[in-house]
């Protein structure tokens, strides 16, 4: 196999589980330029309750991301993604026959309970190897800024066809093909990183928390999703105003996606080939900083704000795809699942405080101070970030030993003395460890007993 390739099962896995991303981020973004604009028509509607629908998503998202990615490294990630994807499903049902803003709430919140994108980039992390992650996160990112401008494209036109109704039936349609996606299309790891039976899940999650680089990458996808749902709060009324029809607001949203791609590719191809990760991720949160301080001058006049907005998502697209994969390179061996829930968590919580602390700035003193906030956001991230260290390069093995020859303590002992190795994980029951090592490594030093599966 050429190690400088993708294999046809990494290829087939980073497009089929990009696109069940991608679903599932539209059921955040699709509301938002459309819901405040037709929520008069539900009864009992309030602008509180509107800002309570669109946020209500990340909160179901942000409570269940932990326990539900932990459950994945237990029993597995399919049987965890079908279950959220089910739960996706009936809550868009649910608000497709809602009455009152109260049903509307209800259904949202039963579909961020689908609480599975810890569990989707964890699986994308066991069916990739070490030396093409970021190029499958990177896929990921994507999928999310297409999902956005699919979202802009599609929101406005469904609800002006079929009603809000409709675009809440067109995303459970969406997850319920995602369901053959994962049943038919999306790879079967041979061996997952299952939670090691000789540590609790407390301290598995604890052990995330007190990892300060990991907290650093928590902190970080908080701060940018809180900044895209403020930002987006404020940006479509002031495209109304400048006298852009609601309908024809895609017709900005697109071409800036497109604009925004075309500028991420290089940086990250810079950051890879080049091992300027740290310099580049940093770059992005100076762009994010950038656009939003700009913005808070000249953010009111339509020309100066598609610039602004077309910063802002190439910086945005270079962090969505850069994050994740500086997650699953800093968690340790056989914690993904826990990792990626925690990060997720961060991830959609953000996404809630964006828009409710958005809102509330927004109708008190207008557009200028959701920049503003967002200003103070970014600035803080900067500080956070600054200090931030870069995994070294390393690459994941499994070992094997037969039963009753070694126990727990004597292989951590063994191989975490052996040049080379970063990590280890010792699953004792499966007989099987999970390891982190570098260039270093050597597989003919490991001990009389141990070997490396194929």
């Amino acid at each position: 196999m050429n190690h400088q390739s993708m294999s046809a099962t990494e290829r087939r896995a980073v497009v089929s589980l990009a696109s069940l991303y991608a679903s599932r981020m539209l059921g955040l973004f699709m509301l938002l330029p459309v819901l405040s604009l037709y929520a008069a028509e539900y009864e009992f509607s309030t602008p509180v309750l509107v800002g309570l629908a669109l946020g209500i998503y990340g909160l179901g998202q942000a409570a269940l991301q932990v326990p539900l990615g932990m459950l994945s490294d237990r029993i597995g990630r399919k049987p965890v993604i079908i279950a959220g994807l089910l739960l996706f499903v009936a809550g868009g049902l649910v608000a497709a026959g809602a009455e009152s803003i109260f049903g509307i709430i209800a259904g949202r919140l039963l579909q961020g309970a689908g609480a599975i994108a810890s569990t989707l980039t964890a699986l994308l992390a066991d069916l990739t190897r070490e030396q093409h992650r970021t190029k499958a996160m990177a896929a990921i990112g994507m999928s999310i800024g297409v999902s956005f401008a699919v979202a802009m494209v599609l929101g406005p036109l469904t609800a002006s066809w079929f009603g809000v109704s409709g675009l809440f039936l067109l995303t459970s349609i969406m997850a319920a093909v995602g369901i053959a996606i994962t049943l038919f299309v999306v790879p079967t790891p041979n061996i997952q990183s299952l939670d090691a039976n000789n540590q609790s899940l407390g301290s598995l999650l604890g052990r995330c928390l007190r990892d300060r680089n990991l907290m650093r990458l928590n902190l970080g996808i908080f701060s940018l999703h809180a900044i895209l749902m403020a930002i987006f709060i404020a940006v479509p009324g002031i495209l109304e105003n400048q006298g852009l029809a609601r309908s024809d607001h895609w017709q900005v949203y697109l071409p800036m996606m497109v604009v925004a791609f075309i500028g991420m590719v290089p940086l990250i191809i810079i950051a890879e080939t080049r091992s300027k990760m740290r310099e580049i991720f940093l770059l992005g949160i100076c762009g994010i900083l950038l656009s939003v301080i700009v913005a808070i001058y000249f953010g009111q006049s339509l020309i100066p704000l598609l610039g602004i907005m077309t910063l802002f998502f190439v910086a945005f697209n270079l962090l969505e795809a850069s994050l994740p994969s500086l997650v699953s390179k800093t968690v340790y061996a056989g914690g993904k699942g826990t990792a990626m829930g925690v990060y997720s968590t961060f991830q959609f919580f953000g996404a809630f405080c964006g828009g409710a602390i958005g809102g509330g700035l927004f109708g008190r003193w207008g557009a200028s101070s959701v920049f503003v906030g967002a200003a103070v956001l970014a600035g803080a991230w900067l500080l956070v970030a600054w200090g931030m260290l870069v995994p070294a390069k390393s690459e994941s093995l499994i070992l094997c030993w037969q039963f009753g020859v070694w126990d727990v303590a004597d292989i951590r002992r063994e191989v975490l003395a052996l040049p080379g190795t970063i990590d280890v994980t010792v699953l004792e029951s499966e007989r099987v460890a999970y390891l982190r090592v570098d260039g270093n490594f050597d597989p003919a030093s490991l001990p009389e007993g141990l070997q490396l599966s194929s």
